[in-house]
């Protein structure tokens, strides 16, 4: 089945940011952010709708400390939700920014990879990292990467993992040259209730968790970033460099 989706780059622009913030770039992190763009960034589709989300939840996920699920009462439990409550073509998304990974370099073992739980969405595009690099953009899906049960609960949550310089389908255009830098990395959700893959009904939101980068492991972040940084760090991304990929 030929399916359609939108390819959208975020970009992290430091200077937009105060101070503090700018510290906690330093930090390999994950933070939500949601982008609707207006008629002027969409055109010429339509303004995008109010129909994203994106936080960290408690009870949403795994527990933090890495024990089993369901049998650690007192862990918080914390989980990333992404969301699109409405078609594909609308122009928004849900997401997160990665922090502390600009200037990484991309080795023969650079692997990127999260534990999603199953009943949600992973389609070829979303939730996907979207890697920019002195290479050129690249983006690696959820669909067509090696798959394994996820440690902390095998049944109801399964992982993925893309070692960058050798990937698949799931990279696109291609596999990630080593040697290449990284400029920023970002997870991407903009697949909606018209997008089904493994979700059978095109629910269009998916649930991840220990996210992990380059072996830095992400279970937990802030509850939700800033929309309006969000908008001005990502309007001329999801705006005029939107672009049509295909896959099967």
């Amino acid at each position: 089945m030929r399916r359609v989706f939108v390819l959208v780059t975020v970009a992290a622009v430091v200077g937009l940011l105060p101070g503090a913030a700018v510290a906690e770039d330093n930090k390999v992190q994950a933070v939500p952010f949601t982008f609707v763009g207006t008629a002027a960034q969409c055109a010429p589709s339509p303004a995008g709708s109010r129909i994203v989300t994106a936080a960290w939840l408690g009870g949403m996920g795994l527990p933090d400390n890495g024990g089993m699920n369901a049998t650690t009462p007192d862990d918080p439990h914390t989980g990333l939700l992404l969301s699109k409550n409405g078609p594909t073509a609308d122009c928004s998304s849900a997401g997160a920014r990665i922090t502390g990974v600009s200037g990484m370099t991309v080795d023969a073992n650079f692997a990127l990879g999260y534990d999603y739980r199953l009943g949600g969405h992973c389609g070829a595009g979303a939730p996907r990292f979207n890697v920019d690099t002195d290479k050129g953009f690249f983006f690696v899906g959820c669909a067509n990467a090696p798959q394994s049960a996820a440690p902390q609960d095998p049944v109801q949550w399964s992982r993925t993992r893309s070692v960058l310089a050798t990937c698949g389908v799931e990279c696109f255009p291609s596999a990630i040259p080593v040697g290449a830098k990284i400029k920023s990395i970002s997870i991407l959700f903009d697949e909606g209730t018209d997008a089904a893959n493994n979700d059978s009904q095109g629910v269009g939101l998916a649930v991840i968790d220990n996210i992990f980068i380059n072996g830095k492991v992400i279970a937990s972040g802030p509850a939700r970033g800033d929309k309006d940084k969000d908008k001005d760090k990502d309007k001329h991304d999801n705006g005029d460099e939107n672009d049509q990929g295909e896959e099967d």
